[in-house]
């Protein structure tokens, strides 16, 4: 019998349960196993005795390991290589940043220092996005709610995790129960992340996110449109065919009427395909009646895996400019971090990698922290 996760809390919750133990207990497990994550369960104080029992038959403190920690020359990315207890593996991203180099009403920004982790939540993916190298691999696991809360374990061992993306491996809203049971644990004790400091990106599935908002409100949503129309879209993402485009804009349209919250849209530049200025002004035109932060975002070339290259930055320069100036849509251009060690946007894709040395940081401004 495989061993659940500690962190798999549906699971430990009913087996706690059954056992007639209380539930309450399992926070102050979970405090424990972060604090020493060697520990063996006869160490964690203050249980009942039936817990122990339970807790050494069916669960483990990790079911994941850290493989790899590979450090990029930009000196702000760490990627991490984490093996599952099934032999696979999966990637995630620290990215650091400085809350001081962004600017609120003109102002220098308070706080400083901090990091965002960008968390997988399958190995592999089904969408087949062909400027993704994930999406190479195929489809091969979803990832238990645990598997996804260890990678925030494993990361803060190394750094102070502020913000969690779930732009990593795999579409978060294909594995919904998973996400939204780890994102339930990674707000509550001993987290206690804000949601309003998670963002789920997705491609668009739509039955997803009509009930998104219900089941974890104040999450930030971050929707991977990357073309203004379908015929474009469907080309450079095939499982748009599944997610017509006037049906997502109605889906987000009713999830920003529930929710009151911005909507980011994520929109990768592509020389030639969706990054002219017709795409620029098609764009603007479908986003009108909507609040929405535009975050362009630069191609990183994935080798052989696409075909597709990298906009000028004339290009991503003067999109930018129609969407704000005409349109007065905000807009950034996404920073491009740990391209070296494939930790990029849509480079993620197991590759076992050489151990690269840890170096001093120079920090950068993460999106929220921009003068918008």
């Amino acid at each position: 019998m495989a061993f659940r996760s500690v962190f798999d809390a549906s699971t430990i919750r009913t087996e706690f349960e059954k056992a007639g133990i209380k539930p309450h207990f399992i926070p102050f497990i979970w405090k424990y196993v972060i604090q020493n994550p060697n520990c063996e369960w006869d160490q964690v104080p203050s249980l009942p005795s039936a817990a122990y029992p339970l807790l050494k038959s069916k669960f483990k403190p990790f079911t994941s390991a850290l493989d790899s920690v590979i450090e990029s020359t930009d000196q702000v990315t760490t990627k991490l290589l984490i093996k599952l207890q099934n032999g696979a593996f999966v990637e995630a991203v620290i990215m650091r940043y400085d809350t001081r180099m962004g600017k609120c009403g003109g102002e220098p920004r308070g706080g400083g220092p901090r990091s965002t982790l960008c968390i997988s939540s399958q190995v592999g993916c089904k969408m087949g996005c062909k400027f993704c190298a994930t999406g190479s691999m195929g489809f091969k696991s979803n990832l238990s709610s645990g598997e996804i809360v260890e990678q925030l374990v494993h990361a803060s061992a190394l750094s102070p995790i502020r913000n969690v993306v779930f732009m990593g491996m795999g579409e978060p809203l294909n594995n919904y129960a998973a996400l939204v049971e780890a994102i339930r644990v990674m707000t509550a004790f001993p987290f206690q992340l804000s949601p309003k400091k998670i963002t789920v990106s997705t491609v668009g599935i739509i039955h997803a996110i009509n009930k998104l908002h219900g089941d974890i409100p104040q999450l930030n949503l971050a929707v991977s449109l990357h073309a203004p129309v379908q015929d474009v879209r469907c080309q450079i993402m095939p499982a748009a065919r599944a997610f017509p485009l006037e049906r997502l804009m109605d889906s987000l349209r009713e999830y920003q009427r529930n929710s009151q919250q911005k909507i980011f849209i994520e929109y990768i530049m592509l020389d030639g395909v969706n990054d002219e200025e017709q795409h620029a002004h098609q764009l603007a035109r479908l986003l009108e009646t909507f609040h929405v932060v535009v975050n362009l975002i630069p191609f990183n070339p994935i080798g052989t895996l696409s075909h597709f290259r990298t906009s000028s930055d004339e290009r991503v320069t003067r999109f930018q400019k129609i969407l704000r100036s005409t349109y007065n849509i905000r807009t950034t251009v996404r920073k491009q971090m740990g391209q070296d060690i494939s930790g990029a946007c849509g480079q993620l894709v197991i590759n076992l990698p050489d151990k690269r040395s840890s170096q001093s940081a120079t920090l950068l401004t993460d999106i929220e922290d921009l003068n918008l």
